[in-house]
């Protein structure tokens, strides 16, 4: 057997070779990696001179904004036309009035304020500060505490609203009021009743979601058949106000549960007639939504979402009962009404401006709005339309963010454009190599627009918007020395082929700060792959979701954007239609692959990953479906089975139930589970049900698979909060590194 040993003094690396295992002596994992990642927590923080947004003054001539400064959160003010700017307020002057309040007592550098509104001409800056609105007059120093901010709880998402009781609604000259009564619509005039529908019931009722037509002489509204919405149950056992537990109830319908049928009624009181829209017409509903009256008072409009996603529709039915079908959008896979979905009408719907991927990219279009004919397409290339930002009907023209214009760029990266209504004059009004977000003006003639990216700190210019885009100031240039000093270097942004062979697969790679490349780092994974948005962020964010301190520990840390996710083309998306369980992970593996080719320092023979909901999902698919390739695991708060989640994320991308969730689940493919698994869970999570972790359990404990687990008593939707951040650290460390982690008690 041969032996070989040789010593790396400046990279204080010692190879060696026995046999053909390799050991690798340097510091990874240990206490000192830990505290490192601390110090990065606090250090890589210090980005200065970067505001988050912009707020403009109501003539629009000045806008203000909040930056980070090593003194502290500072509030600045700048105009326009000379590009002037200077401080809002002094912060000592408003702390030394906000001291002077009985029981306040706050720092200059630590000013936790948010301001409401700003008044030039009154020098006043409303702001909300510890539950109370306030008033500061900026030039004397004066300070009014106000009204104590209602703090009502929060609705939760998925409560079901009660559309069987509400008040009356009165007619536009408030001469009537309309109100459902044992289940009927009704009309009062003065003190005379008249019941206009009949055939309302428990079973089949008329909702009290009432429209009365601009006009007075007409009433939209639905009539329903409820279906039983599924509950939620959590039980917490350790409730802060008292000793037993409690049991929380949540509405909650998941994947083939019923849903309520709805039909559009319009009630014509000058003809004594109710019409009712034709069930055959809008069967299978997922959703029946958005009745609108026309301003003329002879139609409304609403839109009909099918079960499946796979079809959906704009109608309008008149006062008379006829219909039409204006918008008609189908797909063999899904239709992204819940990310991609715009609809805006002009002059009083004489036209409708209308989104769609039917060309193969999210793109818009003009259609007649009486007869639903297409006029023509808005925009038009491989290329995809991410948000609009302001339709000018006088101008006829859009404002929007778009992507994946120019072959050489992040394909990704949003700028501003420009386009007329009749698909000419298309502008892309922004050069700059970097993402983009943009503030407008309240009359438009001026924008804001900040550009970075991972790699390059933002920077916020002023631009006039006419005719021409001319810059005028530039606003703040980010101050990244701080981080700098403290050892943070940019993340690399690689990008290649993924399975099709042509399309580009975009991620990043974060190193270590005392990064070395003649050494060896596992791999870790951070993933997210919901359909719904990409996920590798393009803006500048160090540190992002804490990378950079799991990186400190001795790893390399990777974040990647596979099919299946959204804002590049439609195939790109479809890849995910009716198989969640793909995330991406044929095109993940190659880029790791590709990457490590050119980058030794990258061990993919040692792979993690981890994610936190569809990210859990994905992390523990990754040892059930992809273990020749990730061997370490930790999934928190993952949907394991989609039939165990929320009906609408789940529908929207795997449609209506089949074998094909079955095929997609963890918990069924248990058996498949090689690799290092942690599981981690809170109890009171009412985003993803937490049996799904549960039951995944129970299969892994029914296969006899070793594996580890945490429910976190009280916690939420999360990736486990500090403890569990401690747990993941050590996880990782212990099973990808082989160092045992610091003993913490």
């Amino acid at each position: 057997m041969s032996l070989f040993c040789r010593n790396l003094v400046k990279s204080s690396m010692i190879l060696c070779l026995v046999g053909g295992f390799v050991w690798n002596a340097f510091s990874q994992g240990l206490k000192e990696d830990y505290l490192r990642a601390e110090q990065v927590k606090e250090s890589f923080s210090k980005v200065y001179n970067s505001p988050s947004s912009f707020s403009w003054t109501k003539e629009g001539g000045f806008f203000w904004y909040s930056k980070a400064t090593p003194l502290g959160n500072e509030f600045w003010k700048f105009e326009v036309n000379t590009g002037n700017k200077s401080r809002l307020f002094e912060n000592k002057v408003l702390v030394s009035a906000l001291n002077s309040f009985e029981g306040i007592e706050v720092k200059e550098d630590n000013l936790g304020i948010s301001i409401v509104e700003y008044d030039i001409d009154e020098n006043l800056v409303k702001f909300r500060f510890e539950g109370y609105e306030w008033d500061f007059i900026t030039d004397t120093g004066e300070l009014l505490k106000k009204e104590k901010i209602n703090n009502a709880t929060r609705r939760y998402w998925g409560q079901s609203t009660d559309d069987k009781d509400g008040d009356p609604v009165l007619s536009p000259d408030k001469s009537l009021s309309a109100y459902i009564k044992d289940h009927n619509l009704y009309l009062k005039d003065g003190e005379e009743e008249k019941q206009l529908t009949f055939d309302g019931s428990p079973g089949e009722y008329y909702a009290v979601d009432i429209k009365w037509s601009p006009d007075g002489k007409k009433i939209a509204l639905t009539k329903i058949r409820p279906a039983e919405v599924r509950k939620l149950y959590l039980l917490e056992s350790t409730p802060k106000e008292q000793l037993q537990p409690k049991l929380h109830e949540r509405d909650y319908r998941k994947p083939g549960d019923a849903l309520p049928i709805k039909i559009p009624v319009i009630v014509n009181l000058e003809m004594d007639k109710v019409h009712f829209f034709p069930l055959e017409l809008i069967p299978d509903q997922y959703s029946v939504h958005r009745l609108e009256w026309r301003e003329n008072s002879q139609s409304i409009t609403f839109e009909y979402n099918q079960r499946g996603h796979q079809e959906y529709a704009v109608y309008s039915m008149y006062s008379d009962g006829s219909i039409k079908n204006l918008i008609k959008e189908e797909s063999p896979t899904f239709i992204d009404y819940s990310g991609k979905y715009y609809r805006k009408d002009l002059n009083n719907g004489s036209e409708i401006i209308w989104s769609s991927e039917r060309d193969g990219f999210r793109h818009l279009y003009l259609y007649e709005g009486k007869e639903g004919r297409v006029i023509n397409q808005i925009t038009k290339g491989e290329w995809v339309v991410r948000e609009v930002l302001e339709v000018n009907e006088e101008t006829r023209s859009v404002l929007f963010l778009a992507s994946g214009m120019n072959s050489q760029e992040d394909p990704y990266h949003t700028h501003f454009c420009r386009i007329n209504l009749d698909g000419s004059g298309f502008e892309v009004l922004t050069k700059e190599d970097a993402n983009y977000s943009i503030s407008l003006s309240p009359d438009r003639s001026h924008f804001i627009a900040t550009y970075s990216r991972q790699d390059r700190p933002p920077v916020s210019k002023v631009y006039s918007l006419g005719k021409k885009v001319n810059e005028l100031h530039t606003v703040e240039t980010a101050d990244i020395s701080a981080i700098e000093e403290a050892g943070w270097t940019a993340p690399e942004i690689f990008h290649t082929t993924g399975r099709d062979g042509s399309t580009d697969i975009w991620g990043l790679i974060i190193k270590p700060s005392n990064f070395d490349p003649l050494k060896k780092y596992p791999v870790i994974e951070y993933i997210y792959a919901g359909p719904h948005s990409s996920h590798v962020p393009k803006f500048f964010r160090p540190n992002y979701y804490g990378l950079n301190e799991l990186a400190e520990l001795g790893f390399i840390v990777v974040q990647i954007d596979g099919m299946g996710t959204s804002n590049r083309s439609k195939a790109f998306h479809d890849v995910c239609y009716q198989d969640l369980k793909d995330a991406g992970f044929p095109d993940r593996k190659i880029w790791i692959t590709e990457a490590a080719k050119s980058r030794p320092y990258m061990d993919i023979d040692r792979v993690g990953i981890f994610g936190t909901s569809a990210g859990g999902q994905n992390a523990a698919g990754a040892l059930v479906f992809h273990n020749d390739f990730y061997k370490v695991a930790v999934a928190s708060c993952g949907c394991h089975d989609n039939r165990m989640d929320k009906i609408w994320w789940n529908e929207q991308w795997m449609g209506k139930i089949g074998p094909h969730y079955e095929a997609c689940s963890n918990t069924v493919n248990a058996d498949l589970l090689e690799g290092k698994l942690l599981l981690i869970v809170g109890e009171l999570d009412d985003n993803v049900d937490p049996a799904s972790t549960y039951q995944f359990a129970d299969a892994l404990i029914e296969e006899m698979k070793d594996f580890e687990f945490i429910m976190v008593p009280g916690m939420g939707h999360s990736s486990g909060g500090s403890y569990g951040e401690r747990k993941r650290r050590d996880f990782f460390v212990r099973n990808l590194l082989g160092s045992e982690p610091p003993a913490w008690n």
